[in-house]
């Protein structure tokens, strides 16, 4: 494993930061390329976790020769965000200068403009240095896993529709609960990677990528580290890199995806309609009817109308519950995997900010 450091210099003087990068360097040119970065919201920890133990793995793929494919790991891929606290809290999902979310505002290039992404890296401010050098090392592969997770929630990922059904395997390897089907229509780190390669030649898009993927993973909730839970995601990965031929294991057996796959309109965003304390009558991994009852909001504690009911607008499962308890208007309550589209208009890109 060969191990360097890319060194991020701060805005401030006296400060910089610095981004640890694993290799493992394959035997076959022909074999995919591979990138995995976990903690882009560095508040995300479970992915790290995964990779702490991939790597062990790894290592004695490397020392049996059996690693076909070049790994690049990045196992902590924020270092700005990981020394964010505010009053004892980690910030890890915004920058607290730019107010910018990590995983928004990647650039949207071409492949051909890779290298342009790190010339005249002085003129950028820490934070797209970062972005910029991730986003680089990157596209120099053709597998491209982000992995994050939610609040509470199952394990499942997003999916842009020019990698399905071909990344079912990834899905099935991890035993995903479910697929989300993006558009691919955001600035956040995955889709500007398939951004890249749809447009490979500029103004022509590919709207099928065959052989490449770049997906983001979401490894249940922030709370879910645990050392059991992380080794089986670590052999689910294994799994998948048997199955693209990145890594030679004739053990490992291939699996079938057996969980729901259904594009971003069908997913139902259950938001509160006031602020207050939340009931939920309803958990993560449940299915729901239409019209049952998912939470109650306490908006007036001790008042015979101090309450309000949140129900199901349609069937479906239960993907996602906030943690907070005490919930502003319109704060996210759930996302719920549906059948159908919902009746709520979308705008193109990501659920959340």
């Amino acid at each position: 494993m060969d191990i360097s450091e890319i060194i991020i210099p701060g805005d401030t003087p006296g400060i910089e930061w610095r981004l640890p990068v694993y290799r493992f360097k394959g035997n076959d040119p022909a074999a995919p390329k591979v990138y995995i970065q976990a903690a882009l919201h560095a508040d995300e920890l479970p992915g790290t976790a995964l990779l702490h133990f991939l790597c062990g793995t790894l290592r004695d793929a490397e020392s049996a020769d059996s690693i076909a494919g070049d790994i690049t790991i990045v196992p902590q891929a924020n270092p700005i965000g990981a020394a964010q606290s505010h009053f004892g809290e980690l910030q890890g999902r915004f920058d607290l200068g730019s107010r910018t979310n990590f995983n928004r505002d990647f650039p949207l290039i071409s492949l051909r403009d890779r290298g342009n992404l790190i010339d005249d890296l002085d003129r950028c401010p820490a934070i797209d240095r970062l972005k910029r050098q991730l986003m680089h090392m990157a596209l120099g592969a053709d597998l491209v896993l982000d992995l994050h997770c939610d609040d509470e929630s199952l394990q499942y990922a997003y999916i842009d529709e020019a990698f399905w059904p071909e990344a079912s395997d990834l899905a099935a390897a991890l035993a995903m609960d479910a697929v989300l089907l993006s558009d691919g229509e955001s600035s956040a780190f995955e889709e500007a990677i398939s951004f890249a390669w749809k447009y490979e030649v500029p103004g022509e898009k590919r709207t099928r990528l065959p052989g490449k993927l770049s997906v983001t993973l979401e490894l249940r909730g922030k709370r879910d580290v645990y050392p059991d839970m992380a080794k089986a995601d670590a052999e689910g990965l294994w799994r998948f890199l048997t199955a693209r031929k990145v890594i030679r294991d004739e053990r490992v057996l291939p699996s079938t995806f057996a969980g729901p796959a259904v594009p971003l309109d069908n997913i139902e965003m259950i938001r509160s309609p006031e602020s207050g304390t939340v009931l939920f009558h309803r958990s993560i991994g449940e299915m729901v009817a239409e019209g049952d009852l998912l939470a109650t909001i306490i908006t007036r504690p001790g008042m015979a109308d101090g309450s309000i009911q949140v129900r199901a607008p349609q069937a479906g499962l239960v993907v996602t519950c906030v943690s907070d308890r005490l919930v502003r208007r319109q704060a996210n309550l759930m996302k719920i995997a549906c059948s159908q589209p919902s009746s709520v208009v979308r705008k193109a890109g990501t659920l959340e900010d």
